[in-house]
């Protein structure tokens, strides 16, 4: 077969695009399983005042290299009252710069690069023992494909500037801007990342095939795209977190549509931008962003307030019960009746996950309703946990095989884990956020930062320990063990911190030093009974020595 036919062509820049895809996933992953605490912890320092938000999503944006996960993580901090809806709003508007910065650094690689990056990413992920720099080695092996990724795109498109047929489709795109917009915003949707758009746009305008103004145009579109994938990745958060989605929405896609209009009634000429059609085309790209930051960052307070009005709190209506999933019926096939046990602790898990999500908000400020539904949340673990118990009982007395023997047990401790934790949160820090209210007294700055970050902590470790039930995963298992040890670490730290404030007499921290201490020892309480879910996993691999992970099966 000849090299240049048109279904070579397809393979090979179908190819570059799915290695394109898949080294930016890589990076992202990579950042986010080995410094998601950071980053939250980052990300939450947004509440001080909108400067900062924005430099703290501009950050994030540039070490995920994704727009959309930033807006994924701020909505659950929303959805959790820890981030106000403007300092979200403000955060996003930085993460729109941050993501036109990441395309600025991935298109001009030096030609030594790629292969220090796939080698030391490579060494460091083989050769560590640490979660943290095994991450490092996993982005930086995906920074390198990235380039990699690019070059072949590159290659593959070089004779295209030739083909006569592609030359004239690309020249009708220049001349209708609004279908090269909507390519843009459809693509970038169906791959979840701008970043990969715009490289992909670039790349094509790189080779001389695409006009500029047709670039221009998808630039725009896949930033309509971009907040359309944090829209329909959040439509089931909180009320605070979809009207912030749908400012961002209003800000990003509006301009974006505003944009492109201008372009199609003044058809500009776009050399001031940069001396090649690649350029020219990112410049755009960059300088659009950063308008969009300095133009709407002074108004995100009436941005919300409209969003507001726009999203109003839904009118109350009638709520279906929910069905257990513990079918009688089902004794008699172990494998179902251990199916419904395990979605059974999956909700008991999710109930833990969401008290533990709203606690914070009334250290902050006491809400009695919000107190109530913690409260009627203990209930349902509490109850979802007794019949799941007596369910599990009954499975006992039939004829099991050894495995379904161990998986009975494995989730009877599963469920008294997370029913324990339940508690922790409803007996122990309810009452400790009262007292707060009562006594009228609140933690330091550094005080409360540090309950906040230690929180935030512990309530990714309850997320992982869902992902362990569902999954099974015995590295999961491994991961969410290792975190038991470090967050007793952490937790005697700050333990440290706080009687170091009050030897320099600090009038706040001594007038809750009772509650904050116990705050943290709680949450720790939380923490180990969360990470014990893993444990019945890890006792089958061989992984636990007693009550320990095994040092030679470390999580990486």
């Amino acid at each position: 077969m000849p090299e240049n036919t048109p279904i070579l062509f397809v393979i090979h820049v179908a190819g570059a695009a799915a290695l394109l895809i898949w080294a930016v996933r890589l990076v992202r992953t990579g950042v986010e399983r080995g410094w998601s605490v950071q980053l939250r912890r980052w990300l939450r320092r947004g509440n001080e005042n909108r400067l900062l938000a924005a430099a703290a999503g501009t950050g994030a944006t540039m070490v995920l290299q994704s727009s959309t996960a930033v807006a994924v993580l701020v909505a659950n901090f929303a959805a959790a009252g820890t981030l106000t809806g403007e300092a979200g709003t403000a955060v996003m508007l930085g993460s729109f710069l941050g993501s036109a910065i990441v395309t600025q650094i991935l298109v001009t690689p030096a030609t030594w690069l790629v292969p220090v990056l796939l080698l030391a990413g490579v060494t460091i992920f083989q050769r560590s023992q640490q979660r943290e720099w095994r991450m490092a080695g996993r982005s930086l092996i995906g920074l390198g494909l990235i380039f990699v990724a690019l070059g072949m795109m590159l290659a593959a498109t070089e004779p295209l500037a030739k083909a006569q047929g592609l030359t004239a489709v690309m020249a009708y795109l220049g001349g209708d801007p609004v279908t090269a917009f909507a390519i843009g915003a459809v693509f970038t949707w169906a791959v979840q990342s701008s970043v990969t758009s715009v490289l992909l746009v670039v790349t094509l305008a790189q080779t001389g095939v695409m006009p500029v103004a047709a670039g221009a145009a998808m630039v725009l579109g896949a930033n309509l795209g971009s907040s359309m994938n944090g829209l329909t990745l959040t439509l089931g958060s909180g009320l605070e977190a979809r009207r912030m989605i749908l400012a961002n929405l209003a800000v990003r896609g509006g301009g974006a549509a505003v944009a492109l209009l201008t372009l199609a009634l003044a058809r500009p000429s776009f050399d001031a931008l940069g001396p090649t059609p690649a350029r020219q085309v990112l410049n755009l790209h960059l300088l659009f962003n950063l308008a969009l930051l300095v133009l709407a960052l002074p108004v995100t307070g009436p941005l919300m307030r409209a969003a507001r009005r726009l999203v109003a709190a839904p009118a109350v209506a009638t709520r279906l019960d929910r069905v257990s999933a513990l079918d009688p019926a089902t004794l008699d096939q172990p494998a179902r009746a251990l199916s419904a046990a395990t979605r059974e602790i999956l909700v008991m898990g999710e109930g833990v996950e969401a008290m533990l999500r709203a606690i914070m908000g009334l250290y902050r400020t006491w809400d009695e309703s919000a107190a109530d539904a913690i409260r009627l949340k203990e209930e349902d673990v509490d109850r979802i946990h007794l019949e799941t118990k007596l369910f599990l009982a009954r499975l006992q007395r039939t004829n099991l095989d050894e495995t379904s023997e161990r998986r009975v047990l494995g989730l009877a401790e599963m469920g008294a884990n997370l029913e324990s934790a339940a508690n922790v949160i409803a007996q122990s820090m309810l009452p400790l956020a009262r007292r707060l209210d009562q006594e009228g007294v609140t933690f330091s700055e550094t005080g409360f930062a540090e309950v906040n970050d230690f929180h935030d902590r512990v309530l990714a470790n309850a997320q992982a320990a869902l992902n362990v039930v569902m999954t099974l995963n015995p590295d999961a298992a491994r991961a969410l063990v290792a975190e038991k040890d470090q967050v007793r670490d952490i937790e005697q730290g700050l333990q440290r911190s706080h009687l170091e404030r009050l030897k320099e007499g600090r009038v706040e921290s001594i007038e809750t030093s009772n509650i904050h201490q116990e705050t943290l020892r709680a949450l720790k309480q939380v923490n180990a009974a969360v990470t014990q879910v893993a444990y019945p996993i890890l006792a089958e691999t061989g992984d636990l020595l007693g009550s320990r992970l095994s040092h030679n099966r470390q999580a990486g």
